[in-house]
């Protein structure tokens, strides 16, 4: 639901509406009670960011990236020490087998 920014004409009072876009306009002042209230032009349905800031959990902290960085780089030198493994186990699948050797009673 968008903003919208409201402006007395008779004593000056500016406030801000949270409101449906299909509510309908507001026409009577809160502080004076006289129907001089009148919506003001402006934005409408956009965001409105209001508060103190952002989390800090927002943003990882420089132990954690340490940690993350050291974890990467022992996956990497597992990784390859895997691969060499199964590189070497794919070179001995890659030679034929020994043919069996035939039965004298064959």
């Amino acid at each position: 639901m968008p903003t919208y920014d409201y402006e007395c004409d008779a004593c000056g009072h500016a406030m801000e509406v949270f409101q449906g876009i299909n509510d309908p306009v507001m026409k009577k002042c809160p502080e004076c009670k006289k129907l001089k209230l009148k919506r003001l032009f402006g934005t409408g349905a956009a965001i409105v960011f209001k508060g103190s800031g952002f989390y800090q959990t927002d943003y990882r902290s420089e132990g954690y990236k340490k940690a993350a960085a050291a974890d990467s780089k022992s996956e990497t030198k597992s990784d390859s020490k895997s691969e060499s493994k199964s590189d070497s186990k794919s070179k001995s699948a890659d030679k034929p087998a020994a043919k069996p050797k035939k039965k004298s009673g064959e």
